[in-house]
């Protein structure tokens, strides 16, 4: 008896661990195919929330295209008409005689590739002389900087339409393209974020082989934020492409105006006639240059977002 226990003892414990072992072996692909299941069902609620959000979005583009190929009595119907019958594609014919619509265009590209171009260029070069370059109180300027960013626009709308008057300046374009032609703050700010990532041995070795400052960020620098840039000057583009109150303020002749104020005086105008499809399509056509910036630079986008995340 006292030599038998121990041998059923012995022979009992493996049996056990082992049954653990093949109760694990056999539970992992059961809890596997659920979590499968689990992720598989958050995927399909998010694709039908996000969906659902896409189209609640686009939901007003797609209306004022509708509204643009309508006739004026079609465009007052009850219900809605979502599918203009018959499609009147003279609204967008007729538009142009309607104001200085051709003027207004061209002011407002004028206006947006001089500001957001120039600026851009100063930016990089900003961020990457606070991100990279030893110069004296660097970190109070760049504070000064930010601290700017809180001031808002009707604090200084007077003292600067004042100092523009002085210089002659009001009803041209040139307050509109002055203020922001040598850098966007908030550029500036996600630039030098940005190039945090970007490593110092890399600077100094270029500085070891002769490299001065310039040919440092045009030959490494830039290529390596290339995509932040991209993603910032679409946004600043859209700013001053839309912007309404500052042209509002500083022009004054029709011919002058930039195309967010020439639309406003359609509405003000064509509002009261009911002619909201002739509004429509000016506000269609002013949507097509923002939409060929950002369908030229959404792959620069996708990458600044994928980086973004990847240095997270």
């Amino acid at each position: 008896m006292t030599i038998d226990a121990p041998d059923t003892v012995a022979t009992v414990v493996p049996s056990q661990a082992g049954g653990r072992r093949l109760a694990d072996t056999i539970g992992r692909p059961v809890r596997s195919a659920a979590r499968t299941r689990s992720h598989r069902l958050t995927n399909v609620i998010l694709t039908i929330v996000l969906s659902l959000g896409g189209i609640v979005m686009i939901a007003p583009l797609v209306w004022t295209l509708s509204t643009a190929l309508k006739s004026k009595s079609a465009a007052l119907t009850d219900p809605l008409q979502w599918i203009p019958d018959p499609i009147q594609w003279d609204n967008f014919v007729r538009v142009w005689d309607a104001g200085p619509l051709a003027s207004g265009i061209a002011n407002s590209l004028i206006v947006s590739v001089t500001v957001t171009v120039i600026g851009t260029g100063f930016s990089a070069l900003a961020a990457f002389a606070f991100a990279k370059m030893r110069l004296p109180f660097k970190n109070a300027i760049f504070l000064s900087l930010l601290a700017a960013i809180m001031i808002p626009f009707p604090t200084i709308m007077i003292p600067q339409f004042i100092m523009f008057a002085n210089l002659g300046l009001v009803d041209t374009l040139w307050p509109l393209i002055l203020p922001g032609l040598f850098g966007n703050i908030v550029m500036v700010f996600f630039l030098r974020q940005f190039l945090d990532s970007v490593p110092d041995s890399i600077i100094e070795a270029a500085k070891l082989d002769g490299a001065g400052y310039l040919r440092i960020f045009t030959t490494l620098i830039f290529p390596a934020i290339r995509p932040a840039v991209a993603a910032q000057f679409i946004l600043w583009f859209m700013a001053v492409w839309n912007d309404y109150l500052a042209p509002v303020i500083y022009l004054n002749t029709p011919a002058k105006q930039t195309l967010q104020v020439v639309i406003a005086t359609f509405n003000s105008t064509y509002a009261t006639q009911r002619d909201y499809p002739l509004i429509m399509a000016a506000s269609f056509i002013a949507l097509i240059p923002v939409l060929l910036v950002f369908v030229i630079f959404q792959k620069q986008i996708i990458e600044s977002v994928a980086l973004t995340g990847a240095k997270g």
